[in-house]
C-alpha cells in the first residue's frame, strides 16, 4: 500500500518540515509516504467571495489532476465538515484499505478549503479536529496520526490508547 498526500501550498517553515520529516521517516517501514506539494493559487490582496470560490475551484483541479484515479487509490479528503475518526478507527480504515489493494491519496486542500466538485469526489471526508488549525500544521498533525494508526496495525508499542 502506498498513501500520497497531496497539499495545496509549498515552502512550510522549518518547524512544520521539521515535523513532518520526522514522521516521515518512522512511517516508512510500514507504510511508503510520499508528499506531493501543488502551487497555491494567486490570490488578490482582498479577495471577494467570488475570488475565493475561484482560487478553490482552482487548486482542486489541480488536486483532482494530481490523484491517480485510473488507479486503485483512494481519495480522502481532509475537510472541516467531514468525518471525525478517532486514531483506532483510523488504523482500522487504513487496514481496510490495504486488504483490499487500495492506494490512498490524502487531500490537504488550500486556506480557503475544497471546491465541491472535489468533495464529491471523495471516498471519504475526514476532520482531523473540531478546532481551526493553521493550515501548516495539519500536515504535521496528519503524519502524527498516520503513523500512530500504522502503529496500532503492527502492534507497535507507540500508540498508548485504550
Amino acid at each position: 500500500m502506498r498513501a500520497r498526500i497531496l497539499a495545496v501550498g509549498n515552502k512550510m517553515p522549518n518547524w512544520v518540515q521539521s515535523g513532518f520529516d520526522e514522521y516521515y521517516k518512522r512511517i516508512q517501514p510500514m507504510l511508503s509516504t510520499e508528499m506531493v506539494e501543488l502551487a497555491a493559487a494567486k490570490r488578490a490582496k482582498n479577495p471577494s467571495d467570488a475570488n475565493l470560490a475561484q482560487y478553490r475551484e482552482q487548486e482542486s483541479q489541480a488536486l483532482l489532476a494530481a490523484h491517480s484515479s485510473a488507479s486503485r487509490e483512494q481519495l480522502w479528503v481532509l475537510d472541516v465538515k467531514g468525518k471525525m475518526l478517532s486514531t483506532e478507527n483510523l488504523a482500522v480504515k487504513l487496514s481496510a484499505a490495504m486488504q483490499q489493494g487500495d492506494d490512498i491519496a490524502l487531500v490537504i486542500g488550500g486556506a480557503d478549503g475544497v471546491a465541491p466538485e472535489l468533495l464529491a469526489k471523495a471516498d471519504m471526508t475526514w476532520s482531523l479536529s473540531a478546532l481551526t488549525l493553521p493550515h501548516p500544521l495539519v500536515r504535521v498533525v496528519l503524519m502524527e496520526q498516520l503513523y500512530r494508526a500504522m502503529s496500532i496495525n503492527h502492534n507497535h508499542p507507540y500508540h498508548r490508547g485504550n
